[in-house]
């Protein structure tokens, strides 16, 4: 049996919802952040050295990293689901942005979460790099949404759950994703799948969901 070591507001809740689209039973086990530092308890690190969620454990193996677990996932119980084809474009499309999702458009999110939280949001580095990346970057992700309902492709695939939360992250800034469309077309298409609420139901409060109950 899968065991989701679940970290409240965190990216574990894609790896639930990957599950709920995929059909797989799984266990979850809760952790809560601290209150005062945000950060995750030390028990993760149990499970994990860097107690960093998500982390899952299937049998002996225990595996971090959103786009690790997607991939394992996937490859291990998706019987070709949510992936497209080998050797075509949008399977390249779709290694590109499970990988994007995390190494260029989080960054920037991170670092206006954390220069937000400490009051530095008046600083030279938010002015003069945090900003201009992150309205560069949600700019890119809006154009190439007018092109394709979905990332990979026209059909949904895994690659869409993975960009879920750089997105969902950029729309706490109401106002941002009200000037792009698309983006947000994108986010009220996932938020009304029924996998993607059964997710919700199971991982409990989820401050990124915009909204969504």
């Amino acid at each position: 049996m899968i065991v989701v070591h679940h970290l409240n507001n965190s990216r574990s809740q894609r790896v639930l919802w990957l599950l709920e689209e995929l059909g797989i039973e799984y266990e979850l086990k809760f952790y809560e952040r601290d209150p005062k530092t945000m950060l995750a308890p030390a028990s993760l690190r149990q499970v994990h050295p860097l107690g960093k969620s998500p982390v899952i454990t299937d049998a002996d193996l225990t595996i971090a990293e959103s786009g690790a677990i997607i991939e394992y996932l996937v490859s291990r119980y998706g019987s070709g689901r949510l992936v497209p084809s080998p050797d075509t474009p949008e399977r390249l499309r779709y290694t590109y942005w499970l990988h994007y999702a995390e190494g260029s458009a989080m960054p920037p999110l991170l670092l206006n979460l954390i220069f937000d939280h400490f009051g530095l949001r008046d600083s030279d580095a938010m002015d003069t790099f945090i900003t201009p990346q992150i309205k560069l970057h949600f700019d890119y992700i809006e154009s190439e949404l007018s092109q394709s309902t979905w990332f990979a492709s026209s059909e949904f695939t895994a690659a869409d759950i993975q960009m879920s939360f750089p997105l969902e992250m950029f729309a706490m800034h109401t106002e941002e994703v009200e000037n792009r469309p698309k983006l947000k077309e994108f986010l009220e298409r996932i938020h009304g799948r029924r996998a993607y609420k059964r997710a919700l139901e199971r991982g409990g409060k989820y401050d990124f969901a915009n909204g969504i109950q």
